[in-house]
């Protein structure tokens, strides 16, 4: 089999795929000349500047596994490659060391002013006591988020004799004291005893933006910051009002909402160490993802599982006729019960019932997770490396069946276990087009069609609160697609469904909660 290597990687990772495969390093072709010589190749390699368009996966007949050595795979044509049966992968562990090291880098930078004191003697100035700095043994920093990044800032930071505190609505509390450090419930209550803060999220519409006054305004004073991970997650205009106060004392920021960043406000504060996005940029990362997408694009021309696989592994073709309508409902079911849980999952029962108990559905178990997944974590979820995840979440996950049902030809209900409750929600498909109908919602029975935007609203079932929710969403230009009511019993407790064209603020959410004094609402995006 023959490898074409489009962008330089690693020697080592050229050294490996040479033990069984022809390899051939041609880089700088244009997006024409690509396309002229793939159809020889089985496999692709590149980085980020080389497009696996389309035209490029369509011209490759005999492409079996396309690699990209690093996270993204953005210059990669993904859903073409699946169409084709392609495998796409890429080398999403190659730079965790790396970005763990460049946060803990900027937070020493900042406690000893190192980048203001470099700058002051290569002005052939000596400025002593002017950089005096603070040391970080005993100083508690403050996590925001825990995954693989997040904890290995944790090990690193403990080993310099910080206190560290972890706040991730995923992770329980026994994941946290596996890795020897101090849980935090909520996030002000992490904000409110930290000395140094980083943050290590993925980009979502619950992140962007969510530190804004009040989380500020609950910090110590003089508190330190740290971004690595994504752009916009501070929220600049509140982060600059903190430094001009002296509520935050300093800050390191690598990553920006529009990237190149060469302006911004931040610029100003000499207390504000910025860098360009260098997370990722080290030797030994650069080296690591050849070497990792060298070992799986080997891998996959041998015909064996890719770990890091990025579209859906194969599934034997009578499988996938029975189970394959469901696997977007599974997907959008894993989605659902993590937004809905209030707390980490620590447990999922997945239940098949009526047709779906009679075939194998380890497929709609994986979909099922990686939608959750993919909600609560920034890493690459796929079906192949789903249930992984979720076992290094510490999530037990099981599968009931039973082929008796009373009321649908199949039916798969989530339920989800957080923080001492149980949350549910349940899926099936009607007629002979396959409709998706959402038809459990806790302990309410329902029958509505998902949309992107869902509201749902518990509350006492007593006249005027379906006036008042209305009401409130119509202020606020919230156009209402259709809506379901149902009840236990009347003057019971009762449930409210909404599709909704147009996402829920959480200003919003709460003004109608007390405005129809609502019991408890979840805001629902699939």
């Amino acid at each position: 089999m023959r490898v074409l290597v489009a962008e330089k990687i690693a020697e080592s990772g050229i050294e490996l795929l040479k033990r069984e495969f022809e390899v051939d390093i041609i880089t700088g072709l244009s997006p024409e000349e690509l396309v002229a010589k793939i159809p020889a190749y089985d496999a692709l390699i590149v980085r980020s500047a080389t497009k696996a368009t389309r035209a490029v996966l369509e011209a490759g007949v005999n492409l079996k596994i396309v690699g990209r050595a690093g996270v993204g795979v953005d210059n990669v044509d993904v859903a073409a490659a699946t169409e084709r049966g392609i495998v796409v992968c890429n080398a999403p562990t190659s730079n965790v060391v790396s970005a763990a090291e460049h946060t803990i880098a900027l937070l020493l930078a900042q406690a000893r002013n190192i980048p203001q004191a470099n700058a002051s003697m290569h002005a052939c100035k000596w400025e002593r006591s002017k950089f005096t700095g603070t040391e970080v043994l005993d100083k508690t920093l403050g996590l925001v988020g825990l995954g693989r990044i997040g904890t290995l800032v944790a090990e690193r930071a403990k080993g310099l004799g910080m206190k560290v505190v972890a706040y991730d609505p995923y992770i329980t509390e026994e994941r946290a004291a596996q890795l020897g450090i101090g849980y935090a419930a909520t996030l002000d209550d992490l904000l409110g005893q930290a000395d140094f803060i980083t943050v290590h999220l993925p980009k979502t519409k619950e992140t962007i933006g969510m530190f804004g006054e009040q989380q500020f305004a609950t910090m110590k004073d003089g508190v330190r910051l740290v971004n690595t991970a994504r752009g916009g997650i501070y929220q600049e205009a509140a982060l600059i009002k903190a430094l001009e106060s002296g509520k935050v004392a300093s800050a390191g920021i690598d990553v920006y909402e529009i990237e190149p960043c060469t302006e911004s406000p931040l610029f100003a504060f000499e207390q504000v160490i910025v860098t360009p996005h260098l997370g990722a940029s080290t030797e030994e990362a650069q080296d690591r993802a050849g070497e990792q997408i060298a070992e799986y694009v080997a891998a996959g021309l041998r015909g064996e599982m890719v770990p890091t696989a990025v579209n859906i592994a194969p599934v034997p073709p009578e499988v996938m006729e029975a189970v394959g309508p469901y696997i977007p409902v599974a997907e959008s079911l894993g989605k659902g019960i993590a937004q809905i849980a209030r707390g980490p999952v620590g447990e999922i029962e997945v239940h098949f019932i009526g047709h779906l108990a009679d075939t194998d559905t380890r497929i709609l178990k994986t979909a099922l997770l990686k939608g959750l997944l993919t909600v609560v974590s920034d890493d690459a979820i796929n079906f192949v490396n789903a249930s992984m995840y979720a076992e290094q979440r510490g999530i037990a996950v099981s599968e009931i069946k039973r082929a008796d049902s009373l009321d649908y030809v199949s039916l798969m209900v989530a339920v989800a276990r957080a923080d001492g409750r149980e949350y549910k929600v349940g899926a099936t498909l009607l007629g002979k087009k396959n409709e998706p109908r959402l038809v459990v919602f806790n302990t309410f029975d329902i029958d509505m069609a998902p949309s992107r935007h869902m509201l749902f609203l518990q509350y006492t079932d007593v006249p005027g609160v379906v006036g008042k929710v209305g009401t409130a969403l119509g202020e606020n230009g919230i156009n209402i697609a259709s809506m379901q009511v149902g009840r236990t019993e009347a003057g019971g407790t009762a449930l409210m469904g909404l599709n909704i064209d147009s996402p829920i603020s959480d200003d919003l959410m709460a003004r109608i909660n007390a405005k129809a004094e609502v019991a408890e609402a979840w805001s629902v995006e699939f």
